[in-house]
């Protein structure tokens, strides 16, 4: 008989990976999951913001440019229902420095990293 899966049972850190690229978001997921997290992978901003009751993440990274609902929309509401949920964003886009400008003038501030982003450096956030 199979052990049911364990919800959040796990000591390991949470991290719930959002890309709309989703060949980005799933080899990012396994790269943590190899690392010792336990991460998921979601295909835009909405799926992020469902996934958030479920999974609970300890920490989010989100593709900023995603069609439907952004990366920063995804995050102020993250931070919104979760806030003690660390963000981190990440672009390969120059539409970003305005997303970015518009969430400050808000009063949100979050980290971004430029895409593409590199395995090691990404881990390097994480354990920070």
């Amino acid at each position: 008989m199979a052990a049911a899966p364990s919800t959040s049972t796990s000591s390991k850190p949470r991290v719930l990976v959002a890309d709309d690229e989703q060949v980005i978001a799933n080899t990012l997921a396994i790269i943590l999951n190899q690392a010792g997290f336990e991460a998921r992978a979601v295909f835009s901003g909405e799926k992020a913001i469902e996934a958030l009751d479920t999974f609970q993440p300890n920490m989010l990274i989100s593709d900023v440019i995603m069609t439907g609902m952004t990366g920063i929309e995804a995050a102020i509401k993250t931070r919104e229902k979760m806030p003690n949920c660390k963000i981190l964003l990440f672009s390969g886009q120059a539409a970003t420095a305005d997303l970015l400008e518009k969430a400050r003038a808000q009063g949100h501030e979050f980290e971004i990293l430029a895409k593409p982003v590199h395995p090691t450096d990404l881990l390097a956030k994480l354990r920070a």
